[in-house]
């Protein structure tokens, strides 16, 4: 039996704590006994569980999620692996509030209504700038933040963050390989090495490899992951980690035209890349992480993080097709009848980002007042350089219902854009956690922020710069009638610098003037965390509304660029409800639903859209997935996951389809041996993931895992 957090021994809660992290899989042996220091891991761990027993996004500082007056949604990474998911827009899917799409440049991930992709997603806290999609192989989970978190991390687009924990040396992981294969030559495998060198150092090593077609037709992909690691703990409070990822991703860009652009009668599974067009992320990311507690009470941790992300891509994308009567989609003309004519891009971008954060933690009492204080600083410097040219009038025509027949592609000539975007941002923040009884805290937090900016036009060398500094406040009260329940709400604030931009990028044209002021978005949520049976099961619901109110636009950008006024706000309102932990013996449940409304409050810059809702959010969404695992060698599961429609146009004109996806698995466990057979939408459900980008049909994946 799992046992309620309060009612655990402190050496069994810190045990648990350290096992969930590591996401280790069915196939351990629960009877064995691992030490950490001088911690000992019983058998109440349940591999079964994938709640962690603290977490440390919300706060940066490990803390029960019963005490945090935010919602966080936790994924363990190895139970979307089983059915063959790299893919962190996929893994996404389903998350309440989460709405998840496909981008061939970045992950397409909105949370409670506003973008997380141009810098939003974390990597053990520190920021994944860029424009690059990512490999999931050396990720142990996913916390997902919903709301403003600039109190802690700085820029944000507001709706939430997305923070992978990376699977790093540890003197507790058993090491393990996993081979795979599934549809559609979809072939890889996984080498984890974790050893003990001696009580004081642990090293690791975690490669990854995988190739697989699509059932697109011509698109395939390559991802190939190496991420070394070394751990030192003098267990006298001195701990280090230095870890080193390689992560490479390379596939035939599926980009085709949206669905509706396309003649009826074309099949989802048909693929619309040119032979020779190619996409190329390279990621690399050194990391050092030191900490020193000077005693039980009081530490100080120094992360240093140099991190270099690059995407080379050159293809056909999208297109317009011309029908029978001469028409567009959209009621143009067009004189090439029954024919696809296709857009054109090419480009090169460099990110290369340097992150230092220092942070003191401390507990302390002032009177019948408990604190638990955080006090850090950040320096941040980035530099992105891309290269781009792009059109829409190409010479490639082809037939949708047989794509075929193109021509060489021509040499890459000049660019058509040419920049280098130049940041450095520096921060101090406060956060308390005040207990002022049992029953009664107050988190409360505080970040001051100064950044500058400069950006120059390589083509001609025009360049434009700014600095600005902005404040971003969190305040949470929880309060804890009982051991077994929360009850919260909080107010939290984020920005977004370079007038709103989350990324660097800008005009530097010097007839066009820029917004220096930064946008900002803020949340009112208030919710209830509770245990249930025992502390076997955990269930959060949450309801919130999340303002991006001081959107600024040009009245007059010909006669008057140097001018801006306020264009108005939008709004998202939701429900949350999730759920994890264990139903009844043997019986395990994990998911939740969101309920979200969102809406243009006011746009002065165009009427008409006012009270249309934001696109690419769905009213409704959520997953539920239910296993059983009972003793002996068998276990299995179902899950569901459900999108409602969503609007594709800021005017609700074009909308992208609802669907319900069916998943399963059967598994078998023999420590130190696991096969899994995992079914991913088993009743072979057409659907679209956006308006270009079509679900995956049935599909099956093979998975064996052994550990030593």
């Amino acid at each position: 039996m799992i046992r309620h957090p309060r009612r655990t021994h402190a050496a069994i809660a810190a045990a648990t704590a350290v096992l969930a992290s590591t996401g280790i899989t069915a196939a351990q042996d629960q009877s064995s006994v691992s030490t950490l220091g001088t911690v000992e891991v019983t058998s109440d761990y349940d591999p079964n569980d994938v709640r962690p027993e603290s977490i440390s996004t919300a706060t940066k500082t490990k803390m029960a999620a019963r005490d945090i007056p935010q919602t966080i949604d936790t994924l363990d990474v190895n139970k979307y692996k089983s059915y063959g998911i790299n893919d962190l827009s996929i893994m996404l899917d389903g998350v309440p509030g989460v709405t998840t799409s496909y981008d061939m440049r970045g992950e397409g991930v909105m949370i409670r209504g506003f973008s997380a992709d141009s810098g939003d997603i974390y990597r053990d806290g520190v920021r994944e700038s860029g424009q690059v999609r990512r490999s999931t192989a050396n990720v142990e989970r996913i916390e997902v933040l919903k709301g403003p978190a600039s109190v802690l991390y700085g820029r944000s687009a507001g709706g939430g963050i997305v923070n992978l924990i990376s699977k790093r040396a540890n003197f507790d992981t058993k090491s393990s390989a996993t081979l795979r294969a599934g549809s559609w030559h979809n072939y890889g495998g996984t080498f984890d090495l974790n050893k003990v060198i001696t009580p004081d150092v642990a090293v690791r090593l975690t490669v990854d490899r995988e190739q697989a077609d699509s059932f697109r037709s011509g698109i395939r992909n390559r991802n190939e992951m190496v991420s070394p690691s070394i751990a030192y703990d003098n267990h006298k409070g001195l701990r280090w980690v230095g870890q080193y990822t390689y992560d490479n991703v390379w596939r035939v860009p599926d980009r085709g035209p949206s669905y509706d652009n396309l003649p009826a009668g074309v099949s989802v599974r048909t693929g619309f890349a040119h032979p020779d067009d190619y996409v190329e992320d390279r990621l690399r990311v050194l990391r050092s992480d030191l900490s020193y507690d000077f005693n039980d009470k009081w530490s100080l941790r120094w992360v240093a993080t140099h991190r270099e992300a690059s995407q080379d891509f050159d293809h056909f994308f999208a297109g317009t097709y011309c029908n029978a009567n001469g028409r567009t989609s959209t009621n143009a003309a067009c004189t090439y009848r029954g024919l696809l004519r296709q857009s054109y891009a090419w480009q090169q971008t460099e990110n290369k980002t340097n992150t230092q954060t220092l942070d003191l933690t401390g507990k302390f009492d002032t009177g019948p007042l408990r604190h638990d204080t955080l006090v850090g600083v950040e320096y941040t410097d980035e530099v992105r350089h891309p290269r781009l040219f792009s059109t829409a009038n190409t010479n490639s025509y082809i037939n949708p219902f047989a794509p075929g027949g193109w021509t060489p592609k021509a040499a890459q000539g000049a660019p058509s854009q040419h920049n280098k975007h130049e940041a450095n941002a520096q921060a101090l923040y406060l956060q308390d956690l005040i207990s002022i009884t049992d029953q009664w805290k107050v988190l409360a937090g505080l970040r001051y922020d100064r950044f500058e900016f400069k950006s120059t036009n390589r083509l001609t060398n025009a360049t434009r710069s700014y600095q600005g500094n902005t404040v971003s406040p969190r305040v949470g009260v929880v309060w804890q009638p009982t051991i077994e329940h929360s009850v919260y709400g909080s107010y939290s604030r984020s920005f977004a610098p370079y007038g709103g931009r989350g990324m660097l990028s800008v005009s530097v044209d010097p007839n066009v003037v820029y917004d220096a002021e930064p946008q900002q978005s803020r949340q009112l949520e208030a919710g209830i965390k509770s245990e249930w049976m025992d502390g076997r099961l955990s269930t959060t619901m949450a309801v919130y509304q999340l303002e991006h109110y001081n959107i600024r636009y040009q009245p007059d950008p010909i006669n008057d660029p140097f001018t801006y006024a306020l264009r108005g706000k939008e709004r998202a309102r939701g429900v949350e409800l999730s759920a994890a932990g264990r139903l009844a013996p043997s019986w395990y449940i994990r998911g939740g639903i969101g309920f979200m409304d969102t809406e243009v409050v006011q746009d002065v810059s165009n009427p008409t859209l006012n009270g249309k809702a934001l696109q690419d959010t769905g009213r409704r969404n959520g997953n539920l997935f239910l296993r059983y695992a009972p003793e002996g060698h068998f276990y299995g599961e179902v899950g569901v996951t459900y999108s409602s429609s969503r609007w594709l146009n800021a005017t609700n004109t074009l909308s992208l389809p609802g669907y319900t996806r069916w998943d399963a698995l059967i598994g078998y466990r023999a420590a130190p041996w696991t096969a899994t057979l995992a079914f991913s939408n088993i009743f072979d459900k057409d659907y679209w993931r956006s308006s270009s980008m079509p679900g995956a049909p049935r599909s099956v994946l093979l998975s064996v895992n052994y550990q030593f």
